[in-house]
Protein backbone atom coordinates (compact mmCIF):
# COMPACT_ATOMS: atom_id res chain seq x y z
CA UNK A 1 0.00 0.00 0.00
CA UNK A 2 1.00 3.49 -0.68
CA UNK A 3 0.38 7.32 0.30
CA UNK A 4 0.22 9.77 -1.30
CA UNK A 5 0.67 13.44 -0.31
CA UNK A 6 0.42 17.04 -1.79
CA UNK A 7 3.05 18.15 0.24
CA UNK A 8 6.55 17.36 1.83
CA UNK A 9 5.50 18.83 5.32
CA UNK A 10 2.42 16.40 5.56
CA UNK A 11 4.46 13.24 4.37
CA UNK A 12 7.19 14.18 6.86
CA UNK A 13 4.25 14.61 9.68
CA UNK A 14 2.74 11.18 8.41
CA UNK A 15 6.03 9.74 8.80
CA UNK A 16 6.66 11.04 12.34
CA UNK A 17 3.07 9.37 13.73
CA UNK A 18 3.02 6.51 11.96
CA UNK A 19 6.37 5.41 13.27
CA UNK A 20 5.44 6.52 16.20
CA UNK A 21 2.28 4.18 15.72
CA UNK A 22 4.99 1.27 14.94
CA UNK A 23 3.70 0.90 12.11
CA UNK A 24 6.81 -0.33 9.58
CA UNK A 25 6.94 1.98 6.63
CA UNK A 26 9.14 3.41 4.17
CA UNK A 27 9.25 6.78 2.16
CA UNK A 28 9.67 6.37 -1.34
CA UNK A 29 9.65 8.35 -4.64
CA UNK A 30 5.87 8.91 -5.61
CA UNK A 31 5.50 6.94 -8.82
CA UNK A 32 5.34 9.16 -11.96
CA UNK A 33 1.73 7.38 -12.51
CA UNK A 34 0.60 8.87 -9.24
CA UNK A 35 -0.21 12.45 -9.58
CA UNK A 36 0.46 14.32 -6.58
CA UNK A 37 1.84 17.17 -5.20
CA UNK A 38 4.71 15.65 -3.58
CA UNK A 39 7.36 13.42 -4.86
CA UNK A 40 7.37 11.59 -1.44
CA UNK A 41 4.76 8.81 -0.48
CA UNK A 42 5.02 6.16 1.90
CA UNK A 43 4.58 2.62 1.35
CA UNK A 44 3.27 0.26 4.34
CA UNK A 45 1.97 -2.81 4.65
CA UNK A 46 -1.75 -3.39 4.06
CA UNK A 47 -2.60 -5.37 7.41
CA UNK A 48 -1.72 -1.97 8.86
CA UNK A 49 -4.08 -0.02 6.36
CA UNK A 50 -7.48 0.47 9.42
CA UNK A 51 -4.67 1.90 11.35
CA UNK A 52 -2.97 3.81 8.82
CA UNK A 53 -7.14 5.27 7.76
CA UNK A 54 -7.50 6.13 11.92
CA UNK A 55 -3.69 8.16 12.42
CA UNK A 56 -4.83 10.51 8.83
CA UNK A 57 -8.40 10.83 10.27
CA UNK A 58 -7.61 11.34 13.57
CA UNK A 59 -4.26 13.44 13.02
CA UNK A 60 -5.71 15.59 10.07
CA UNK A 61 -2.92 14.47 8.07
CA UNK A 62 -3.79 16.01 4.42
CA UNK A 63 -3.44 13.13 1.42
CA UNK A 64 -3.82 12.79 -1.94
CA UNK A 65 -5.16 8.98 -1.48
CA UNK A 66 -4.19 5.54 -0.23
CA UNK A 67 -2.88 3.52 -3.12
CA UNK A 68 -3.05 -0.18 -3.91
CA UNK A 69 -1.79 -2.10 -6.91
CA UNK A 70 -4.59 -4.18 -9.22
CA UNK A 71 -3.95 -5.35 -12.18
CA UNK A 72 -0.40 -3.61 -12.38
CA UNK A 73 -1.32 -0.44 -11.79
CA UNK A 74 -2.15 2.27 -8.63
CA UNK A 75 -5.38 2.26 -7.77
CA UNK A 76 -6.91 5.21 -5.25
CA UNK A 77 -8.65 3.10 -2.86
CA UNK A 78 -10.11 6.03 -0.74
CA UNK A 79 -12.04 6.67 -4.17
CA UNK A 80 -13.32 3.29 -3.92
CA UNK A 81 -14.62 3.89 -0.44
CA UNK A 82 -16.54 6.75 -1.39
CA UNK A 83 -20.04 6.58 -2.22
CA UNK A 84 -21.04 7.79 -5.27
Amino acid sequence: MLIAFDSTQQALRAEMLLEYADIEIDMCPTPKTITAGCALSIEFPGESLDLVKRIIKEEHIEIRGIYAIKEGRYVNIMEEETPS
